[in-house]
């Protein structure tokens, strides 16, 4: 499609759509914070809680950019 090979897009679509969905989560876990009036401290539970998963997708990119430079 377009000039690009199925193995392309897919590296684009896992790459900058799944960092843009995670960026859209971030936004979701901090309006929840928002309209609950958590304060800091629980607003610091939520993100923790809610975005702990995320760490080890963007650890996985940092892990593989160390390892192939």
């Amino acid at each position: 499609m377009f000039g690009y090979s199925e193995e392309q897009i897919a590296a684009f679509g896992l790459s900058f759509g799944v960092g843009a969905f995670i960026l859209y989560m971030l936004f979701i876990i901090g309006q929840l914070a928002w309209e609950s009036k958590a304060g800091k401290f629980g607003t610091f539970v939520m993100f923790l809680g809610l975005a702990f998963g995320m760490v080890g997708y963007l650890a996985k990119y940092i892990i593989r950019w160390y390892l192939e430079r």
